[in-house]
């Protein structure tokens, strides 16, 4: 029969003993935490990239300080082999303090050390908890502070996050860019503050739809260049107090080795140790790359409206009833799901714009819900991307010839007469056309104002809608 001993451990910190559960990878600091900060109830095994980023450092670091004669090759060994298995997915259910807490990061830290500790204990041939054998701060986190391991495995870790949301987001504008190909000869009106405009054709549209994202994919791309820069070697101010002089630039280029990311040292380790700008540069474009996303479903919602009563210039795929009282009513539930993701990510800018300005002095005490944001905007826009591109996009259908018919009724045919008869008779002419609810050729021709010929010529509407790009007309015709 087990006893209260053999389910739990002692462990020692500055406030005294405390019982640990044996069988826990975690230790006194991280129980503490647990204790303290039960805020938003997402730990940070929640956010993987920065779980494995945490063993990416912590690996780099141990080499380092292996090379520079700190570190044994026994205790390094085993620090690198725990570190891998972290970044092979192992472990990272130990990984259990809020992602929401005080102290700058430091219980994320220290739940890294004790996590890393006791498993290269347990490779080693100890029991977890034997720190005199191999221990959190004096091995593990050896030459560190948590002011320079938590903002730079948060840059790591959002290199990989980024790098997820891009895919997601060039999936999302191929499928786009294929609507595009499958609409290009179908007509339909443009429209300005909702009112009638000039033809276009519904592929134009849903081509505009791709650039959009791929611009926004572009933004990221560059906001990636700003987060390349870590301050690891800096510890606790960035006067790199207790790190060996060459520790910085061995440390970088051991993580730049193991995880393939362009890394490297800032110029001014005091300077990267308290400035966030970076993130909330990268922030900014997670906002515009939001704002864009729910513009584009704001279309498909209007788009598609009706479908009788509506706009109905389209029709979205059916995943799901939309109504408990409303029989046959479908809802497009997947373009209204990525547009609160959208206000979410904007409502997380904000979050991370006040978390910045409040940093106070050499560090910003504020990086973790600057990291939960970051990552709560990168997971739910990745998840946005991933629902368009599955359930919405590849499905939608044009209605055909109700798109065509409004344009040959539209008011906005009148615009292409402008060169030709003037801006006061095509003005008379569109007025006339919208009392009468005649055709603007019809009265066109009634009127003398143009021949039957000329309005052949001029009202083609594939003509129009590629007025700029005749060749791309010819093609189409």
């Amino acid at each position: 029969m087990s006893t209260a001993m053999d389910r739990t451990r002692i462990e020692h910190d500055l406030l005294g003993d405390r019982e640990v559960p044996a069988d826990a990878l975690y230790g006194v600091h991280t129980l503490r935490a647990l204790e303290n900060f039960m805020i938003s109830g997402t730990p940070i095994s929640r956010y993987t990239e920065l779980v494995s980023a945490l063993a990416y450092v912590k690996q780099a670091a141990a080499v380092a300080n292996h090379e520079l004669g700190l570190l044994d090759n026994q205790r390094c060994a085993a620090i690198v082999q725990a570190c891998e298995e972290i970044q092979h997915g192992r472990h990272h259910e130990q990984f259990v303090v809020d992602a929401i807490q005080g102290g700058a990061g430091t219980s994320t830290n220290m739940n890294a050390n004790e996590v890393i500790a006791n498993r290269a204990l347990e490779i080693l041939g100890h029991r977890r908890g034997q720190y005199e054998y191999l221990h959190p701060l004096e091995h593990v986190n050896l030459s560190q502070s948590t002011n320079d391991v938590y903002p730079s495995a948060l840059k790591v870790a959002l290199h990989f996050a980024v790098a997820r949301l891009r895919r997601g987001m060039e999936v999302l504008s191929g499928e786009f860019g294929a609507k595009a190909t499958e609409f290009a000869d179908v007509l339909k009106m443009g429209r300005t503050q909702l009112q009638d405009a000039v033809p276009m054709t519904l592929g134009q549209e849903f081509g505009t739809f791709a650039v959009m994202i791929n611009e926004d994919s572009a933004r990221l791309r560059e906001a990636l260049v700003l987060i390349s820069e870590i301050n690891l070697g800096g510890t606790a101010i960035g006067t790199g107090l207790n790190a060996h002089p060459d520790y910085a630039a061995k440390v970088c280029a051991e993580l730049r080795r193991i995880t393939g990311l362009e890394l490297s040292t800032a110029a001014d380790l005091v300077e990267a140790t308290q400035d966030v700008g970076a993130l909330v540069q990268l922030s900014g474009v997670l906002k515009r790359t939001a704002v864009k996303l729910s513009k584009i479903c704001n279309d498909l919602r209007l788009l598609s409206s009706g479908p009788r009563v509506g706009l109905g210039e389209i029709t979205l795929p059916t995943v799901q009833a939309g109504s408990s009282i409303m029989p046959g009513k479908v809802n497009p539930v997947i373009p209204e799901v990525v547009s609160q993701i959208a206000f979410e990510v904007i409502g997380n800018d904000i979050t991370i714009t006040m978390a910045a300005e409040a940093g106070q002095l050499q560090l910003n005490a504020f990086e973790p819900i600057i990291a939960h944001s970051l990552f709560k905007s990168l997971n739910h826009l990745t998840g946005g991307c991933d629902a368009l591109a599955r359930l919405c996009v590849p499905g939608i259908a044009a209605n055909v010839e109700y798109l065509r018919s409004n344009v040959q009724r539209s008011i906005g045919l009148v615009t292409a007469l402008n060169p030709h008869i003037g801006y006061e008779a095509a003005t008379r002419l569109a007025a006339d056309a919208l009392s009468s609810g005649q055709a603007v050729a019809d009265l066109a021709v009634s009127q003398g104002l143009l021949s039957p010929e000329e309005l052949a010529s001029i009202l083609n509407p594939v003509t129009l809608a590629y007025a700029s790009r005749p060749s791309a007309a010819r093609e189409i015709m």
